[in-house]
């Protein structure tokens, strides 16, 4: 029986995965791996080789849990984190330890336009995103502030990148991994040109651009040096995917508008899949879709679910240790927690911008509501509220600018394996939430993608209708709707009422750090 092998590099671990045809796992590793360093307060940095250790230990676990799958490979494909960059030199080598997607470090950025000109930005709307944008681009903080380092560059990947040339030896990346602040044009899924606003803003030069390859496509074959050292059969085909984000979208079953994809992961997303280009917000580009000529809008809650693992070490080691002694994710016990408290915790509210909001790098989370009544069951409701708001938010709005209406939504993602926590999301969406079988939906999305890339299913959306399944649909309780509609309107008037305040927190503390634009 022919297999498919995926790679899942995110955040904490990487997870290495055999599938079947049909969508079933045959057998599954996750190496964890040491936190990312922080030589300064906000920044976010990793060696490669952790990674690509991790790959090695994954690889071997599969081989020693099914050596006649490992053997019968067909294909093989990656999903990874996003916007992880990594330079690399003439020589092959990496020149610097990654910077990690979560990293705030920010720079001067290169457009600084004279005082008329700034007015007429702030007049347009578009000032603070062009302060963001350039802020933003790792391209413009080595320049400034590791110059030696930018001259020894010969590409600029991404992760995703880094892992196709170093398995390959083939300088490209996929058109729906390119999310980042690089000079990339996503309504035209290509590199920017000279004298592009991106290009002005995020200059790169064009000799240290890679090569762009869309999903589906094989890329080539691994080495055979690289399949000896990883311990892999010669000749496996490596397939492009994509982002974590865009592969979990089509292992969410998502591949139109129909269907919006939630994501419960470290940093909490929605996707909406369409045939339409279209900016939510001016110069936020939708992203690249995995099905040609599609793009998902997409709004984030950087550190989104990861709250909840911010709950289980301060507030919740009680139920860590009873899931550990029954073997199941804490969330699974911590849902007691959840019904202990009733909809709407009392009146107690969370905005969950514990890192910065994308349109906001001053933002900041909050808690409001307070009173002698609230316990840590209702702190707890508060949090997955709080975030199902903010997804809702997110979601009315693209709806809007898009002129779109999704019927349903589907989860996935390590939190998505509670049915409170579904249940309270469907509830605050106003809308069915489905539930896929495996809560793996990245790693299920690169192996449809690799499946149909090789021909084993004729296209990517017939090899979806084969190999996704949901184990669980939820309704939105009719009881609640009032109330959520109700509490959601107050979620909306939280930020811009505590905009200034976190700005006011900013200049005081400096923190998280920033670099202003002057003209």
């Amino acid at each position: 029986m022919k297999t498919i092998l995926t790679v899942d590099c995110g955040t904490q671990s990487l997870r290495t995965m055999l599938f079947d045809l049909k969508g079933n796992i045959l057998a599954a590793n996750r190496i964890p791996y040491k936190p990312h360093t922080s030589p300064q307060p906000a920044w976010a940095e990793q060696d490669v080789e952790v990674y690509w250790n991790a790959l090695k230990e994954g690889l071997a676990g599969l081989k020693e849990k099914e050596p006649l799958h490992f053997e019968n490979i067909a294909g093989m494909g990656i999903s990874s984190m996003r916007a992880t960059t990594v330079l690399v030199g003439k020589d092959g080598k990496v020149l610097r330890p990654a910077i990690v997607w979560l990293d705030n470090r920010t720079a001067r950025g290169p457009y600084h336009p004279n005082r008329l000109i700034r007015t007429a930005f702030h007049a347009a709307g578009v000032y603070d995103s062009i302060v963001t944008v350039q802020s933003n681009c790792k391209i413009n903080w080595f320049r400034e502030n590791e110059p030696e380092i930018w001259d020894k560059t010969w590409k600029m990947f991404f992760l995703s990148g880094w892992f196709i040339y170093k398995l390959t030896g083939k300088p490209c990346d996929v058109v729906s991994s390119m999310v980042g602040y690089i000079p990339f044009v996503n309504r035209k899924r290509t590199w920017a040109k000279k004298h592009s606003i991106e290009e002005t803003l995020m200059p790169l030069e064009n000799e240290k651009r890679h090569g762009l390859i869309e999903s589906g496509k094989i890329i080539g074959t691994l080495t055979d040096e690289v399949s000896k050292e990883l311990g892999l059969p010669q000749g496996i085909p490596l397939v492009a995917c994509g982002s974590d984000k865009a592969c979990e979208t089509i292992g969410a079953g998502v591949i139109d508008s129909s269907m919006a994809s939630l994501s419960f992961g470290t940093t909490a997303t929605i996707e909406v899949c369409s045939k339409k280009y279209f900016e939510y917000k001016k110069l936020f580009p939708a992203y690249c879709g995995i099905l040609p000529d599609t793009w998902l809008s997409e709004l984030e809650i950087f550190r989104g679910y990861w709250m909840i693992s911010w709950f289980k070490e301060e507030l919740g080691k009680e139920e860590c240790k009873a899931a550990e002694s029954k073997g199941i994710i804490p969330e699974v016990i911590l849902d007691k927690l959840l019904h202990a408290s009733p909809p709407g915790g009392r009146g107690l509210m969370l905005q969950p911008y514990w890192g910065a909001s994308i349109f906001d790098r001053y933002a900041k989370g909050s808690i409001i509501g307070f009173g002698d009544v609230h316990g840590r069951e209702d702190l707890y409701r508060a949090i997955i509220e709080g975030l199902a708001y903010s997804l809702r938010e997110g979601l009315e709005l693209i709806e809007a600018k898009g002129n779109l209406r999704c019927e349903k939504v589907s989860a996935s993602g390590g939190a998505s394996q509670s049915d409170a926590i579904c249940q309270i999301t469907a509830d605050i969406l106003n809308r069915p939430l489905v539930r896929g079988k495996t809560p793996e939906a990245s790693s299920l999305g690169a192996a449809i993608i690799t499946a149909a890339g090789i021909g084993e299913h004729a296209s990517i959306k017939d090899a979806v209708k084969e190999m996704v399944l949901y184990e669980k649909e939820f309704t939105p309780n009719p009881e609640h709707r009032t109330l959520y509609d109700g509490l959601f309107s107050v979620y909306k008037k939280i930020y811009p009422a505590l905009k200034d305040i976190y700005k006011d927190i900013q200049r005081v503390t400096n923190y998280p750090e920033t670099k202003k634009m002057n003209g």
